[in-house]
């Protein structure tokens, strides 16, 4: 490819409110070019790149024995009613109507569209395992689209999903898919983790996401480096601490706290550290009004508390309700004394707390030297309720837990029934029996990964893209190309021998100055660069340089196209 036949269209500076790193250099390399809130064209540049992602995860997919579809984007709503999604997915659905007024979706995913397809085709176990799969545009209307395309409103997907006879099938086709994507983002030079997660929206009984390791990384990850654990930080298990309750040291005492309604406040007013204190959620489902209780340092985490028995779903009480059942404003309240219609939940950690200081479901005061079974009875429930942090023990008990940020580009699930039971999607057994079939479902999310990609993968010059996803193998920079004949017919002959070689080369043959081709390469992040000028052809030689190498190197003309091969074909 010619540059001058290609269209690069490089900015000096990224819009002021694109935040994160991967944003600002795909708008100042021209991958992309924002549309609306969410919404982007992907460029000549970065649509190279996106197609030799999804290269690879088509590539590895029918590997592995999945087969490709296309499913349309627009869904009658009368499947998602059936699955009982139509209403409990959320506002992120986009709802529209044809000109008959009867209603549609923008597919956000895509399971009941291919457990539509399974229940029409599939009649015999013979006709299973299955597993089919699809590239295809999404859309979700995201709250708060932002940072580009990483959460963006429309983007581009693999989803697939597959279908079997039993549980045990459905385990091995999962194993299979974990096994593809992690050679999936092996391949693409990805440094990535893989963590157990949870379901989420689309359900099922277990589910691992991929995660492309990088510190802007909106997730948090929790891994133990003395063993093979690792989960998000929703699912990531923080135990009960392993040496019993200590015995209470004094007497329980009310004390002034004005004005002091957090932890850490209360901490510094008497002079305790913040692991001493407790602090008291206040939630609701429906009348029932919940008091989660958690260390002063310790963050509630939502997804296991909507885990807890009655308290799906919920809601975080009002002051006003706070007052109605506590007597007391918000940043003052606490178990004891609770009224007994008020359900308490104390977090594993708070269980076993001694001497400690909470609310006093008073104005301007706390509580100080509380204990269980003296001040207030022993918790009736006690359950994980928080955020791991680093150096809790890890939940295998092999060492302690580290956290790291991750962004999430892919997730595997294992639906079991949750789908063919609403939908009923069943097959018939040897001897004529119907059961409902077992569903797996797996998405990568492909504009995400080049995202992930460049978040992992930048420098100060701009993005330093992966051999495997990057736009080009080489860029050919000849100094001088209009003026003199011997670096043109170096480079358009070296040109030419890259592409018989099958090496995707770049000439960048613009009337330029060195200094913006140079920069506008690095910017876009091809891997290897080589500089053709008069001086170094007198000698016989080029100028050769990796992206991240600190200096260029002299290297002789002849031999350059086998190195470039041999460089190339070994990325």
């Amino acid at each position: 490819m010619r540059a001058s036949h290609f269209f690069i269209g490089t900015l000096k500076e990224a819009p002021s409110d694109a935040e994160l790193a991967s944003h600002q250099l795909m708008l100042r390399a021209g991958i992309i070019r924002r549309l609306g809130s969410g919404l982007y064209t992907w460029m000549p540049l970065g649509l190279r790149v996106l197609r030799k992602v999804e290269a690879i995860v088509r590539e590895e997919m029918n590997r592995a024995g999945a087969l490709e579809v296309q499913m349309p984007c627009v869904i009658p709503a009368e499947l998602w009613v059936e699955s009982g999604r139509w209403d409990a997915f959320g506002p992120q659905m986009l709802k529209i109507k044809d000109r008959h007024e009867r209603d549609f979706l923008f597919g956000p995913t895509h399971e009941e569209v291919i457990t539509d397809i399974a229940r029409r085709e599939i009649r015999s176990y013979r006709q299973l395992p299955v597993h089919f799969y699809q590239i295809h545009t999404k859309f979700r209307d995201e709250i708060r689209p932002r940072f580009g395309v990483m959460r963006a409103r429309e983007f581009l997907m693999k989803d697939g999903y597959s279908f079997h006879v039993d549980r045990e099938d459905l385990v091995r086709e999962y194993r299979n898919m974990h096994e593809t994507y992690t050679r999936i983002f092996t391949r693409l030079g990805l440094g990535f983790r893989a963590v157990a997660a949870d379901p989420g929206a689309i359900g099922g009984t277990g589910s691992q996401e991929f995660h492309v390791l990088a510190e802007s990384g909106e997730d948090a990850i929790a891994y133990c480096p003395d063993s093979d654990y690792a989960a998000n930080i929703e699912l990531a298990e923080a135990l009960a601490p392993a040496t019993p309750r200590a015995a209470p040291g004094a007497p329980m005492a009310k004390v002034p706290t004005p004005g002091a309604t957090r932890c850490d406040e209360v901490a510094t007013l008497l002079g305790i550290g913040i692991e001493h204190t407790v602090k008291a959620i206040a939630l609701m489902h429906d009348s029932q009004f919940w008091l989660l209780l958690l260390r002063g340092d310790h963050m509630l985490n939502e997804v296991k508390a909507s885990k807890l028995p009655g308290l799906t779903p919920f809601r975080f009480a009002t002051d006003r309700e706070i007052e109605r059942h506590l007597g007391c404003a918000p940043g003052f309240i606490g178990p004891v004394g609770a009224p007994p219609a008020v359900r308490i939940v104390a977090d594993r950690t708070v269980a076993a707390m001694h001497d400690f200081v909470c609310g006093a479901n008073e104005a301007d005061a706390h509580l100080r030297n509380v204990n269980w079974g003296r001040d207030l009875p022993e918790p009736a429930q006690v359950a994980d309720l928080r955020n791991v942090v680093e150096g809790d023990r890890s939940p295998d008990d092999k060492g302690s837990l580290r956290i790291q940020r991750g962004i999430e580009v892919g997730h595997i699930f294992q639906l079991g029934t949750k789908y063919s039971e609403a939908m009923k999607a069943t097959f018939l057994d040897e001897s004529g029996a119907t059961h409902p079939m077992q569903m797996g479902c797996y998405g990568i999310g492909v504009t995400r990964i080049v995202a992930a990609a460049i978040e992992q993968n930048h420098d100060a010059r701009g993005i330093a893209f992966p051999p495997p996803m990057a736009p080009f193998d080489v860029c050919l920079v000849p100094i001088g190309y209009h003026k003199s004949a011997q670096v043109r017919d170096t480079a358009d002959r070296l040109h030419a021998e890259l592409l018989a070689a099958g090496i995707d080369a770049l000439l960048d043959d613009r009337a330029e100055r060195p200094g913006v081709l140079f920069a506008d390469m690095d910017l876009i992040g091809i891997p290897l660069r080589v500089v053709i000028g008069e001086r170094g052809l007198r000698g016989g030689t080029v100028e050769f340089k990796a992206r991240l190498d600190a200096e260029p190197q002299e290297i002789a003309l002849d031999g350059l196209v086998a190195r470039l091969k041999e460089r190339v074909g070994g990325a």
